[in-house]
């Protein structure tokens, strides 16, 4: 076969290479919604856990799933909401609380609404009868946690509540009774009820602000919920951190009320809801909203990994032909059951294409000079397209992983609410009552990492040449000459790194990307580093071993003079 004929095989199994890499559907710092969609399969839908509360009576918790399928446009929201319907006829008294726990049907029967008319659970608890029932019920309870916290209803030196036997004092009861009730019903996790009763022992030995952030959170969430949608809302949580942070999200974002309920419940995973939303303030409801369409399964890998979502149009239109969809429904299987080696296979890929790449030029460059030609057959050539692979490896991954260049977007969320009855509540959890600033984002490494990368391969590329002309088998003095003639290419990375840090000046000063101006003279360091290492430890040396083999050369090589004695 000519050489042509191996330049259009290894250009084709480049091309291969690279688009089985890209049909992988693993990446660095996200994660696929191919993956999401695959770990999802054979799970509890959103659909499913609607209807089940339908079935069981719990009109509220239904209701706002239907609202979040209704938002997320899922298919079969029709049905769920005609169920949803079916119920509220069946038990129109059940619209005010929400239905589901029969125990407590006579403490919220009467609550003082027109039957069929929603009630948030904080507004109900704020009356003076409805609160009055809720303490009497309360005041008879055996739980010892239930006790502990009528007993701060004596609490005097209050910071965020009026006390309870103050004139205001009805917000104070009306976030006991809410936090008594649920615990008295057992609707608290065994970890956060255990929290409500060290926090009440605490405030009732002279710290009320153990207890008066997390009955402000209930409020908070009682304010925006009925009761059977607040059992089932903070029935997975576990501590106090998951309690404020969520409550704090549900405060600033009202709107998300439903998804963020239908996402806490299918999860059965509060405290990684609630991470997931600090770690991408920015994107990370966006994200979930994506993943709660595929059922417990898929959200609960989107929590697992801690990973943005990403969603490639292409991908998924190429994923509806039959041939693109098998291959990418595989490689999604082993991308879910083994992520890193996924990733793995596909930067390695991403190497071979680049390395047939490099063959194929090659093989199309012209016959070499005699001279040169053993070099063509040895490894240093091989080397010289490994090297040209890790580069071309380089350029595909920041042109192809997604979020690679972003910056963190954690924000812990502040918790404020504002009560009925209350005419100024500072801020929990702020021992000053100010609203802390937001968490500065960690700056990116990925231009130092990259950086760091090109000065690497720059002085791998010198240290081949170096080896080249080391064993060209020319003399010695040619070889000096070799080297004289390679003095740019040995200073490339000085070169690369003022070109680097200029680059990055200039993208700052437009606004194109956060300044960092680490980034930018990390660049001309990486240069001065490897360049310096190259010529102090590997090129001075190196021609040292030349000069010495060119003076030993010229030495043997001299004419002998005879002496003649006189």
């Amino acid at each position: 076969m000519n050489r042509w004929g191996w330049v259009f095989i290894c250009i084709f199994g480049s091309v291969l290479s690279l688009l089985c890499g890209w049909l992988m559907p693993a990446h660095l710092r996200a994660l696929d919604v191919a993956v999401v969609e695959r770990a999802g399969r054979r799970t509890e839908t959103l659909l499913d856990r609607g209807e089940r509360y339908a079935n069981d009576g719990k009109l509220g918790p239904a209701q706002l799933v239907s609202q979040a399928a209704s938002q997320e446009g899922l298919w079969g929201r029709e049905k769920l909401a005609l169920s949803v319907s079916n119920v509220a006829a069946a038990h129109p008294n059940w619209q005010s609380w929400g239905g589901g726990a029969a125990p407590l049907e006579v403490l919220f029967s009467d609550s003082g609404r027109p039957t069929g008319e929603a009630e948030p659970l904080t507004e109900w608890a704020i009356r003076q009868d409805n609160r009055a029932k809720a303490l009497q019920l309360l005041g008879t309870s055996a739980e010892p946690a239930v006790r502990h916290l009528m007993r701060c209803r004596g609490l005097t030196n209050t910071m965020i509540f009026a006390p309870s036997q103050s004139s205001s004092g009805q917000a104070f009861d009306a976030a006991v009774s809410i936090t008594g009730l649920l615990i008295e019903e057992n609707k608290l996790s065994g970890d956060l009820s255990n929290v409500v009763t060290r926090a009440a022992m605490e405030a009732n030995a002279g710290n009320p602000q153990a207890i008066e952030p997390m009955l402000l959170e209930m409020m908070a969430l009682g304010q925006r919920m009925n009761w059977a949608q607040l059992v089932e809302f903070v029935g997975s949580m576990r501590d106090q951190q998951t309690l404020r942070r969520l409550a704090d999200y549900v405060r600033q974002n009202e709107k998300e009320l439903p998804v963020l309920f239908s996402a806490v419940v299918l999860s059965h995973d509060a405290g990684g809801i609630a991470e997931y939303l600090v770690n991408f303030s920015e994107s990370g409801m966006k994200d979930i909203r994506g993943a709660l369409r595929f059922g417990t399964g898929g959200l609960n890998e989107l929590l697992k990994r801690n990973q943005r979502l990403y969603i490639s149009s292409l991908q998924r239109r190429l994923a509806e032909y039959p041939g693109f969809a098998g291959v990418i429904d595989l490689a999604s299987e082993y991308c879910w059951l083994t992520p890193w080696i996924a990733l793995t296979i596909k930067w390695l890929l991403y190497l071979l294409s680049g390395f047939l790449l490099a063959m194929a030029m090659h093989f199309a460059r012209p016959a070499v000079q005699a001279m040169e030609r053993p070099l063509q057959v040895g490894g240093f050539h091989v080397a010289r397209e490994f090297l040209f692979a890790l580069g071309f490896l380089v350029a595909i991954l920041l042109l192809t992983e997604p979020f690679l260049a972003q910056q963190g977007q954690r924000t812990e969320f502040m918790f404020r609410v504002r009560l009925p009855g209350i005419s100024s509540t500072p801020a929990a959890g702020t021992g000053s009552g100010q609203q802390t600033k937001r968490i500065l984002m960690e700056k990116s490494l990925v231009p130092l990492g990259l950086f760091f990368v090109l000065q690497g391969l720059l002085y791998v590329g010198c240290l081949v040449k170096l080896a080249e002309i080391r064993r060209q088998r020319v003399p010695a003095k040619i070889k000096l000459r070799l080297l004289d003639n390679e003095d740019h290419l040995f200073d490339a990375g000085l070169y690369l790194g003022f070109v680097g840090t200029i680059i990055s000046l200039i993208l700052f000063s437009l606004n194109i990307v956060t300044p960092s101006l680490m980034a930018a003279y990390s660049s001309t360091s990486f240069g001065i580093i490897f360049v310096s290492i190259f010529k102090i430890f590997n090129l001075r040396p190196a021609r040292r071993r030349i000069l010495l083999e060119a003076e030993a050369n010229e030495t043997a090589n001299a004419p002998v003079r005879q002496f003649t004695p006189a």
